[in-house]
């Protein structure tokens, strides 16, 4: 039976190597799975900032999940707030270019068409896809990501593809 070395993430070599495993990829989750408005940068360095705060309550195995977990509930959050401050402020839409204005409005309306697919994609759906198809993760590594198996994440990702190519039929 082997041993455990470390019964806390308190040690700062450790930590420091845990971060550098994990701080790219917790970023990119929450990229995929809320955008890049919210500024997930700066939540990946407060969920690393709560587990360095807990950190002699959290094992070393439960790190990982402990740091996903806080990081995904900054994130909505922030999404929870920033709902509340659109409620309360209308923002107004400025648009300068020096394109056509049918070219504007073409690519407004595709990129309307485009966002709108993928936002109707379910969350599962979404992740895996952008994870596999922006960021060019293995399905091996997104299944270690979202702690899921190989096949489920295939699964997603070919459901992703099928609804999406229903749903922007026209471009």
């Amino acid at each position: 039976m082997a041993k455990k070395l470390h019964h806390t993430i308190c040690d700062s070599t450790l930590f420091s190597a845990f971060f550098e495993r994990h701080a790219k990829n917790l970023h990119d989750f929450l990229y995929y799975k809320f955008g890049s408005e919210l500024n997930p940068k700066d939540k990946v360095q407060d969920a690393f900032i709560k587990l360095w705060q807990n950190c002699g309550k959290i094992p070393p195995e439960k790190a990982k999940s402990y740091l996903y977990t806080t990081a995904n509930n900054l994130m909505l959050n922030a999404v929870a707030h920033r709902k509340v401050v659109y409620k309360h402020r209308e923002i107004p839409v400025k648009n300068h270019t020096n394109e056509s204005p049918e070219f504007v409005l073409e690519e407004q309306q595709y990129l309307e068409k485009l966002n709108k697919a993928i936002a109707n994609l379910t969350e599962a759906q979404r992740v895996a896809f952008l994870l596999n198809r922006i960021e060019g993760k293995r399905f091996k590594d997104i299944a270690e990501i979202l702690n899921i198996s190989t096949k489920a994440v295939e699964k997603r990702i070919y459901s992703a593809l099928k609804k999406l190519r229903e749903d922007i039929d026209g471009i």
